[in-house]
Formats: C-alpha cells, sequence, structure tokens
C-alpha cells in the first residue's frame, strides 16, 4: 500500500476508476431524457420501454454470452428483482414525459439522491457519513434550484406525479445493485434485469389498455440506441457498485440533471440563472461527499487489504 504525502491535507479527494466510470455513465444517462420523449412521442410508454430493453437484451447476450452458461440460482433471483424496479422505473419515467419536459423529468428523477441513503440506512443499517450527509444536503439543495423555470416550485400534475413514483423505484434499485454486486456477474445479471424489464413492460400493455403502434423506422433506431446505451449504463453501475457504495454511487449520479439540462439547452431549452446555481451545488455536492480526514482513509485502506489481498483482490475496488 503506498505511504500517504506528508505533504497532503488533512482530507483528501479521490477518484477510482469504477467511480470514473459510474461519473460517464451519467453523462449518458442524462442524454437520453431527450431521446426518450421523442420516441414516446410515436408510441405508447410500454411498448417503448419494452422495445428499448429488447435491444438492450440482444446487446448484453452479444456481451455476455459466453458466460451465460455459469448463471446462478442467485444471479436469477438478483436479476429479477432489479428488472422489476427497473420495469416501475422506466415504465413510470417514460409515461410522465409525455407531458412534462425532459429537463423537469430530469430534475424530478433525481430527488433520489436524499432517498438512497436513507433507505439504505432503513435496510441496510449503513448509515452515510458525515461528509455525505454534507454532500446530499449541497445536492438536494441544488435539485431544488433545479427544479424549473420557477426555482424550489414542481407542479405537481400527472406527469410530475408518475415521475415522482419512479423517483422512488429508482432508491430501491440503486440499493439492490449495492446488496447484489459483489456476489453476482454483472454481465449476467445485467442481461437477466433488460430482459425481465422488456418482458414485464410488453406483458402489461394489454392490462393497462396500451395499443401497439404503427410501425416508425424513427422509432426502432430511437429505441435501438437507447438500448445500446442502457444496457451499457446497467452493465456499469454493476461492475463499479461492487466496489462503489450506494450512498457514494448516488452522489455521482446526482450530475444526471446537469448533463440532461445541457442537452436540454443544446435543443432549444434555457436555465435560468438559479438553476445553473443549482447545478453547481449538485457538482459541489459530488466532490464533498468523497471527502474524509486522511487518518479515516488510511485505517479504511488498511482494512480494505487485510480483507482482500488474501483472496488476490484488488484492493483498489474497496473504495466504498
Amino acid at each position: 500500500m503506498t505511504e500517504p504525502n506528508p505533504s497532503s491535507r488533512s482530507l483528501v479527494w479521490r477518484m477510482s476508476r469504477q467511480e470514473l466510470v459510474l461519473l460517464v455513465s451519467t453523462v449518458g444517462w442524462g442524454g437520453t431524457f431527450l431521446a426518450t420523449q421523442k420516441g414516446v412521442a410515436l408510441s405508447g410508454p410500454l411498448f417503448f420501454v419494452g422495445l428499448r430493453f429488447l435491444f438492450a437484451t440482444l446487446f448484453m447476450l452479444a456481451v455476455g454470452l459466453k458466460v451465460l452458461r455459469g448463471m446462478t440460482r442467485h444471479e436469477l433471483i438478483a436479476g429479477g428483482w432489479i428488472g422489476l424496479t427497473m420495469y416501475f422505473v422506466y415504465a413510470l419515467q417514460t409515461a410522465g414525459l409525455q407531458t412534462i419536459t425532459s429537463s423537469k423529468s430530469a430534475f424530478i428523477t433525481a430527488l433520489y439522491v436524499p432517498i438512497v441513503p436513507l433507505l439504505q440506512w432503513a435496510v441496510m443499517r449503513k448509515p452515510p457519513r458525515l461528509m455525505s450527509w454534507i454532500g446530499i444536503a449541497l445536492a438536494f439543495t441544488g435539485l431544488m434550484l433545479l427544479a424549473g423555470p420557477e426555482p424550489g416550485s414542481l407542479g405537481m400534475g400527472r406527469g410530475e406525479v408518475l415521475t415522482l413514483l419512479g423517483t422512488f423505484a429508482i432508491a430501491v434499485e440503486i440499493v439492490l445493485i449495492g446488496h447484489f454486486a459483489s456476489s453476482v456477474d454483472s454481465r449476467r445479471v445485467t442481461l437477466i434485469q433488460c430482459a425481465v424489464t422488456a418482458v414485464l413492460s410488453w406483458g402489461t400493455m394489454p392490462l393497462l389498455g396500451e395499443s401497439l403502434p404503427g410501425f416508425s423506422w424513427t422509432l426502432v433506431i430511437i429505441a435501438a440506441g437507447l438500448g445500446l446505451v442502457g444496457g451499457t449504463i446497467q452493465l456499469a453501475m454493476n461492475w463499479a457498485q461492487r466496489s462503489v457504495s450506494p450512498t457514494r454511487a448516488t452522489l455521482i449520479y446526482s450530475g444526471e440533471p446537469v448533463w440532461a439540462g445541457i442537452v436540454g439547452r443544446i435543443a432549444g431549452e434555457r436555465l435560468p440563472m438559479m438553476a445553473i446555481v443549482g447545478a453547481l451545488l449538485i457538482l459541489a455536492g459530488v466532490v464533498v461527499s468523497e471527502l474524509r480526514p486522511r487518518k479515516r482513509r488510511d485505517e479504511e485502506d488498511e482494512e480494505c487489504d487485510s480483507e482482500l489481498e488474501p483472496e488476490g483482490v484488488d484492493g483498489e475496488l474497496c473504495n466504498s
């Protein structure tokens, strides 16, 4: 283990390669809202989600075909539960996009930031660290400023309510991924959860009275692109959260509305000054959440090394 630099400050910040992958995934995630809104204009929400995740499943088959023989019952259960939460996330979020803008959807969706650590605390008995709480507070404040043209005010119409319900499902999904990530193969589980999402979406169309849309190459292209991006993001989340705690992952994900806002601006939307301030607060929350006293970090690194080295695992993975 590398000795700490004596000249380092008492608080240090370091981002692992797993966290960088989550950051890149968040950029891609932010860009999907506008594309989803374009796609759902050509189709009902459930059909669009099913088509999107059919392509994601095919992508994961190409990526993980060689490892499918090792599928375990535990991985089937993990993928099934995560896929169930994903179904609610994308079905509710996509339905909401029929009546609200992509930027507003992204802002409301990102309200899961303060929900995940609280849910993790309630279910897994893992209270967040002090710096995580400070980062969460900054990010939550920023999200309130980003909420819309009237900062701090969310009009609760049908689209807003559906999106907010999907936000709670995202919090559950992130906690489930964090719970299962270290005990499953990320490629197999990602394949299962994408397939479950597609099957549930199409299977519930008759129950909710949604009819099949007319054929459209534009719809197919959008769904295929989002399937590729979505499959890649889910794979990255499952891999990276083997070593990144749900609380820290949540703070990284909180940058998603910033990127969604940038895409929206390119498409013609304009962020008010208070929204820009909110974006900066979110980024500050991500940075602050990574800070901890040097002594505490050194003690945790030593504990990681003692736990992981006998099994030949890279100590870098113990970074939660």
